[in-house]
């Protein structure tokens, strides 16, 4: 059972510089077209999962045959999405914390429901993350540490109808127990200032995106 991290590579929006943050020691999860995506640059999925109905069968023959294990569904009688499965998998395995690869892309509603399933991670007091060539999205309900990735800019965006007692440290834009409602743009395109920044919130749900154009 793993102890530390998890990654999880669906098959959204799919780079090979994205593969370079796996390290030996992750529990790698490959989630439909995802898996494809691991094997074919040399990977081997601790796990494989979905309905794999965007792989053809010779593909999902060479998933099988690359991957230490298995689980495949119908891809009609389902209630949770291919990426959606994959997460209740690695929570179930208790780790340190997980990051998710390719589960942003052209599909918006996909895109959307994959931001906000990480609160069930959240739920859990697994640390979530999602990453993609241009953004690094995190979420909060008390104190990140934002660290410097590479990108430009760190904005912040309420998932609850509100989010109080935001407080940033080390930012070009400071705050100091500001509130944020959905739909306003107050705290959008930020800049750190150092290597990291702080931001601490008292009550709410807080998305920390760091993006570049």
């Amino acid at each position: 059972m793993p102890s530390g991290r998890i990654v999880i590579v669906a098959g959204g929006e799919l780079t090979a510089e994205c593969l370079h943050l796996l390290d030996e020691e992750d529990y790698i999860i490959g989630a439909d077209r995802g898996a494809l995506f691991l094997i074919d640059h040399g990977y081997t999925p601790q796990l494989a999962v979905g309905d794999f109905d965007s792989v053809a069968p010779e593909a999902l023959q060479r998933i099988q045959a690359g991957s230490k294990e298995t689980i495949s569904c119908d891809p009609v009688n389902k209630d949770l999405t291919d990426s959606e499965m994959a997460l209740d998998l690695a929570l179930n395995l208790q780790p340190q914390s997980i990051l998710l690869i390719g589960v942003t892309g052209t599909r918006m509603d996909h895109t959307l429901a994959s931001i906000q399933m990480m609160t069930r991670a959240l739920q859990r007091q697994v640390a979530c993350s999602i990453m993609d060539a241009n953004n690094y999205i995190t979420l909060t309900g008390s104190q990140a540490v934002v660290e410097d990735r590479g990108y430009t800019y760190v904005s912040l965006l309420p998932l609850t109808p509100e989010v109080t007692g935001i407080t940033l440290k080390g930012f070009q834009y400071p705050l100091e127990n500001a509130t944020l409602k959905l739909g306003q743009s107050l705290a959008v395109s930020n800049v750190l200032l150092e290597r990291s920044g702080t931001v601490t919130i008292e009550s709410g749900l807080l998305l920390i995106i760091q993006s570049k154009d």
